[in-house]
């Protein structure tokens, strides 16, 4: 009784959890333009919306663009980052280690409004590339996160042999460091590419109206009524989450890089 009531308690929590998702995705495929749920009628017409409508589609290339190029900036700043405080014990390494971190931690609107103070001081405000600079400081944390969980997984003997050997650290990162936190690195890129892409205020504030991103044009849309292409768009952000994330479980440890210890860790 007790293992059943455990269960249904559970189930209701995950219900519950679940039912905004569910409304969304129900109201996604109307097949009229309404909010009404239970949807009336059935139609994918909102989805394909997103891909043949110029300004909708303009709005997802610019997300996916955005995301792809600043997460990739996120790991080039991350990486070196990391190799640092791993192979260069300091008394001072912990700065550049909270300042690593401290992006992620403020309040994102504290950050997007010292980023937009910033770019308009310089007199950058606007201009799209500064949406990915800003994109990659604030999501810095993701892999510096992930990529020292893969250098404190290295064994420190195998650096020390190849050491030993002769191989200078440019060797030892590219033969022995590299191969083993890939996983790391490529889980690091892909928590920053989905937070981006869903990212609106700092992509707001950096660059107003000049670039559109996804997040951007639905609350642009707003402004003349509401479509189930918004819906749409919510239903295919959280199929991409899905994937990445599903992916990263696949081929990694999910856990251990979400910060959980393995057993055999412990």
């Amino acid at each position: 009784m007790t293992t059943f009531l455990k269960r249904l308690f559970f189930t209701l929590v995950g219900l519950f959890l679940a039912m905004p998702l569910i409304v969304v995705a129900g109201v996604s495929v109307n097949e009229k333009q309404t909010l009404a749920f239970p949807p009336q009628g059935f139609s994918l017409s909102w989805y394909g919306e997103i891909f043949t409508n110029v300004e909708w589609r303009n709005a997802l290339f610019a997300s996916v663009t955005l995301a792809a190029l600043s997460a990739a900036l996120a790991l080039l700043i991350a990486l070196p980052l990391a190799w640092f405080l791993w192979r260069r014990i300091a008394p001072w390494a912990n700065i550049f280690q909270l300042l690593g971190v401290a992006p992620f931690t403020l309040p994102p609107v504290i950050t997007a409004l010292g980023l937009l103070t910033f770019w308009a001081t310089t007199g950058f405000y606007g201009q799209p590339w500064t949406a990915v600079i800003s994109h990659a400081i604030f999501f810095v944390t993701l892999p510096l996160v992930t990529i020292s969980l893969g250098f404190s997984s290295i064994d420190r003997s195998l650096v020390e042999a190849a050491s030993t050997m002769g191989a200078n650290d440019r060797t030892i990162f590219r033969t022995v460091v590299l191969p083993l936190i890939l996983p790391y690195l490529v889980s690091g890129y892909a928590f920053a590419f989905v937070l981006s892409l869903n990212e609106y205020i700092v992509a707001y504030m950096t660059v107003g109206f000049t670039m559109e991103t996804l997040p951007i044009k639905i609350f642009n849309a707003l402004r003349y009524g509401y479509t189930p292409t918004m819906a749409s768009v919510t239903v295919l952000f959280l199929m991409i989450a899905a994937v990445v994330f599903g992916l990263v479980a696949r081929f990694g440890d999910l856990p251990k890089l979400l910060g959980a210890m393995s057993s055999n860790d412990k």
